[in-house]
């Protein structure tokens, strides 16, 4: 499982509303993992990711910082964060822990991207991010920074 990478944009009050994931050996084949291998973990990783929320509501409160390193782990996998202003969180469920920059990295300009979606007068926070442009834009930045 190395070289792992779970991806999910969370509202304030809970609700996914952006997933991806991202994997090395999907990048090596140049596109999506089988469906059945895609679903034996996809659920094991929303709920980790979800289980995770508690403690990064617990952690965002005592720092300043806006990108939160390691803040939950299970097994082998950690959970690193990104909280926005406007309280949206950017959970990432990752495998691998010397990838700290990539996945900061990661964080600040799928932030910015997320800024300039935002601003998109039909864009409504609380729903499901379904705009093919920002996917693409979110999967190239995942293969530049997390899976190279």
């Amino acid at each position: 499982m190395s070289g792992t990478y779970y991806f999910a944009i969370v509202s304030p009050n809970d609700t996914p509303t952006f997933e991806i994931e991202f994997s090395k050996e999907q990048a090596k084949a140049g596109g999506e993992k089988s469906d059945t291998k895609k679903d034996e973990y996809s659920h094991l990783h929303q709920f980790i990711a979800h289980a995770s929320l508690d403690m990064l509501d617990d952690v965002m409160w005592n720092t300043p910082n806006m990108y939160l390193k390691s803040i939950d782990k299970f097994n082998e996998w950690s959970v690193s964060a990104f909280v926005t202003a406007s309280g949206m969180r950017f959970v990432m469920l990752h495998d691998l822990k010397s990838n700290d920059e990539g996945i900061r990295s990661f964080f600040h300009e799928v932030h910015e991207l997320y800024i300039k979606a935002s601003m998109n007068t039909f864009f409504d926070r609380m729903e499901q991010i379904k705009m093919p442009q920002f996917l693409r834009k979110v999967q190239y930045l995942g293969k530049k920074h997390l899976v190279s």
